[in-house]
């Protein structure tokens, strides 16, 4: 199976979905209420591909029992470097039914809002076309 990272280093939606569970909860930045599902997440996932520029992966941390990870990023939205991290938690299959993002400085979490409010209406076409 190809982890989350491969996935999102290679840029590939298809591979990322294959890595949700269907029930994932999706925890945005910048967003107060969760995401519930793969279409939504997923969708969400390469909006964010659409936004990010040079981003990579600069850390991986895990937990003792395998099924909770850590990946910090870097990366630019426009301008405006993000760093930040994604919180992953795996079900007993192997597949992320947890995952939270985390962002900073502020100025990130806003250049970041834009650009994935700009992105919204395509986001919700593809999510409800999956």
């Amino acid at each position: 199976m190809v982890t989350f990272r491969e996935a999102v280093e290679a840029r590939d939606i298809d591979a990322i979905a294959a890595t949700l569970a269907g029930t994932v909860v999706f925890r945005s930045p910048v967003a107060f209420r969760p995401y519930e599902g793969r279409a939504i997440t997923t969708a969400i996932l390469s909006g964010v591909l659409r936004v990010f520029e040079d981003f990579r992966y600069v850390r991986e941390l895990s937990g003792d029992n395998g099924r909770e990870h850590a990946l910090v990023f870097e990366t630019r939205v426009g301008d405006v470097r993000v760093d930040g991290c994604d919180f992953l938690h795996l079900d007993e299959n192997g597949l992320i039914d947890e995952l939270t993002v985390m962002v900073r400085p502020l100025s990130a979490a806003q250049a970041l809002a834009e650009a994935m409010a700009a992105q919204f209406e395509r986001i919700k076409r593809e999510a409800s076309a999956a």
